[in-house]
């Protein structure tokens, strides 16, 4: 289950599965345009035929030390194998590579999981009301890459 550079094709076959894999609507947070524009820094891991995990994410042309992680999500058969970190990792080597110095990501309050891995990721985890607008909080992640 190497993390292999992702493709536009990539996004019919994550977008068929990420309700179900978080248990509730999240296609909304992730358009295609992520995968058109992004694809090159974001990841795809698969065992065989089925989708293991990918992650979205780019290197901030507003930021130029700076690497973005936008989404990311394990098929729940292969949660518990490291696949998440291994596709993090990748996604480090990548924006090391670019240059940059730091990771930003972010998480709603409520996700207590998300925070956790971050957390032991080596992320700091900030809260930041009314971070997407009014009553939408959420909790920053940042993590410097040596």
């Amino acid at each position: 289950m190497s993390p292999r550079p992702a493709t536009p094709a990539d996004y019919d076959r994550i977008i068929a599965v990420v309700d179900d894999w978080w248990g509730r609507e999240v296609q909304h947070i992730l358009p295609r345009l992520f995968l058109d524009h992004f694809h090159r820094t974001s990841l795809v891991a698969e065992a065989g035929d089925d989708l293991a995990g990918f992650l979205v994410g780019f290197l901030s042309p507003s930021l130029p030390d700076t690497a973005y992680i936008h989404f990311v999500g394990v098929n729940p058969a292969f949660r518990g194998t490291g696949l998440a970190r291994r596709l993090y990792g990748t996604f480090f080597d990548l924006a090391r590579a670019d240059g940059r110095t730091s990771v930003r990501a972010l998480t709603s309050p409520q996700n207590s999981g998300s925070i956790a891995f971050h957390k032991a990721m080596g992320f700091t985890a900030t809260p930041a009301p009314a971070h997407d607008g009014p009553a939408t909080d959420r909790v920053l992640f940042h993590r410097l890459l040596s």
